[in-house]
């Protein structure tokens, strides 16, 4: 089977259920997005947030996907920079308890976290610290980092060091890896996207986007955005929410339709979708089959509190995982 190597900014999640969004205008996060915080910020969302009920893991959208690959049998490794503390090796313990391979470096900051704000309509506010893990950089990347993999998944929140991010993306192309981005949010999308385009046209295979994203990346509505996008990359997917999600690939474009599901928390629904897809592709399966697994993937992960499924369900997903496959 092919390898997937990931990179992404390390970082444990604090998946928090708000009892209205009155917190949300406190703090002036704009629902839906993702904002960086200081510490000194984080600490004091943190602290108000202190009663509510909480879910803590690893996380960060990269390490996410690259989970949810471990977790359908994918063999992976997550590159990504840590602090000397709890929740460093909390990060690690969990990615290492879920058979991911952690190339994990040390910083001098604390590590970070996500603190992600699921509002009663499920839709999920992040406040992040990125703490050590901005601190991850090109000079820390080696070629060999990459030797034996097949492709590279890079969060878009990673754009915060233009350098690290195209390096390494300019070492996976020379190591013949296939390319995948996640644009990661509207808003990181609206504030670096003359770097983003050019990155796509340059190094990338395959992006993912949601409507918000796919919107501020070309001004358009799913279905013109998805054809944008597809003459800058090889595999253009858009995430439609309830609609499910459009695949275009050659002049092909490939519905996909969503499940039913009872959404409590979109928290991970795009890394799991990336996971799903990028699964379908390691195993050489056509297009629909790979939108089909993402979705699956996605549609259960909305149905739980934070980005990570117990393991009792991923064995109820691998069986119908293994049915897609063959039918």
């Amino acid at each position: 089977m092919k390898k997937v190597l990931g990179l992404g900014n390390a970082l444990v999640d604090i998946v928090t259920l708000l009892e209205n969004d009155t917190l949300l205008n406190r703090f002036n996060l704009p629902k839906g997005s993702m904002t960086l915080v200081d510490k000194t910020y984080a600490q004091e969302i943190s602290d108000t947030t202190e009663k509510l009920t909480k879910e803590i893991a690893s996380g960060g959208s990269a390490a996410n996907t690259i989970n949810g690959l471990a977790s359908l049998g994918v063999d992976v490794c997550f590159l990504g920079k840590v602090g000397n503390d709890e929740l460093g090796a909390l990060f690690a313990e969990d990615m290492a308890k879920n058979n991911i391979h952690p190339r994990l470096f040390l910083g001098s900051e604390p590590t970070g976290r996500a603190t992600a704000l699921i509002s009663k309509d499920s839709e999920r506010t992040f406040a992040t610290y990125l703490g050590s893990a901005i601190e991850l950089t090109a000079n820390d990347l080696s070629d060999d980092d990459f030797d034996g993999y097949h492709f590279f998944h890079v969060e878009g929140y990673l754009v915060q060091n233009n350098e690290l991010i195209e390096q390494s993306m300019k070492i996976a192309k020379s190591k013949g890896l296939t390319v995948s981005l996640d644009l990661a949010s509207y808003n990181v999308v609206e504030d670096n996207y003359d770097f983003l385009h050019r990155l796509v046209e340059n190094y990338v295979d395959i992006v993912f986007a949601n409507e918000e994203e796919a919107k501020a990346f070309t001004g358009e509505q799913p279905e013109e955005a998805l054809n944008i996008i597809a003459e800058k990359s090889d595999i253009a997917v858009v995430k439609t929410g309830s609609k499910g999600s459009l695949v275009k690939c050659k002049g092909n474009v490939v519905t996909i339709d969503p499940i039913k599901v009872n959404s409590i928390d979109t928290t991970g629904a795009g890394d799991m979708y990336a996971a799903g897809f990028l699964y379908g592709l390691t195993k050489g399966l056509p297009l629909n089959k790979c939108g089909d697994i993402g979705s699956l993937l996605a549609g259960n992960v909305i149905e739980v509190l934070g980005p990570k499924l117990n393991k009792p369900k991923w064995t109820e997903l691998k069986d119908i995982v293994y049915k897609i496959e063959n039918n």
